[in-house]
């Protein structure tokens, strides 16, 4: 049966990669420096804001600078998340078939709150969402299956009978563990060198619009048995 859809947020459900990107870019030319690629921003948002710094001043966590650097880009993104957000292609067409087919959706992120609240409210998708799950509300997060457990909880359905659908190896560990099929979301902000067929996955997509065709045909099992 299908009861239920969850989705992790950055590089799933929003393309949120041009928030960070004009963040450093406004951090490095104030210090002279030029352009960081975007592709090495895209490839580094599944690590948070170390792994972007990190990867775009080409320091670790141990730098004295780190600390300094990483207040000053979560200043600049609580004040302007959401501003160059935008849902991945076939994602708002998906939404529209959930709700209309009576199947809620959630979310389940290991962004923080004070940042996922704000970021669904500016895209309009917090009235919609059945359940947002952030690491600050459990005690274990991804790729532990609590929070997929509490978004579940929260909908009312089982987490046997739902899918959750990430672009990174831990989403599908944390699908796989709480009993859910899983999606791999290939047009995600995929790590260098990864390879998400290695994942285990139940089910690989290139794009958003192919994920429904596929729910369509669990639905189908679900009412066959009827």
């Amino acid at each position: 049966m299908l009861e239920s859809v969850l989705f992790d947020l950055d590089g799933t459900l929003l393309d949120t990669a041009d928030d960070f990107f004009a963040i450093i870019r406004s951090m490095r030319q104030q210090r002279g420096l030029s352009d960081a690629p975007l592709h090495l921003v895209r490839s580094t948002v599944s690590d948070g804001s170390t792994g972007m710094l990190c990867a775009a001043f080409s320091i670790t966590p141990e730098h004295p600078e780190f600390i300094d650097l990483r207040d000053e880009f979560l200043e600049h993104y609580q004040q302007y998340l959401g501003t160059h957000a935008h849902l991945f292609p076939g994602i708002s067409e998906l939404l529209d078939w959930l709700d209309a087919e009576g199947l809620p959706w959630g979310v389940v992120t290991n962004k923080m709150s004070r940042f996922s609240i704000p970021l669904l409210q500016a895209t309009g998708l917090a009235e919609r969402c059945g359940s947002l799950v952030c690491p600050d509300q459990v005690s274990r997060s991804k790729p532990h299956p609590e929070p997929l457990f509490k978004a579940c909880a929260e909908m009312g359905v089982k987490p046997t009978h739902s899918v959750y659908i990430g672009d990174h190896l831990r989403d599908i560990q944390a699908g796989r563990a709480a009993g859910m099929r899983t999606v791999a979301a290939l047009y995600g902000y995929l790590p260098p060198g990864d390879d998400p067929q290695q994942w285990n996955a139940d089910f690989t997509i290139e794009n958003a619009a192919a994920l429904r065709p596929w729910l369509e045909q669990l639905r189908q099992q679900e009412f066959s048995h009827v």
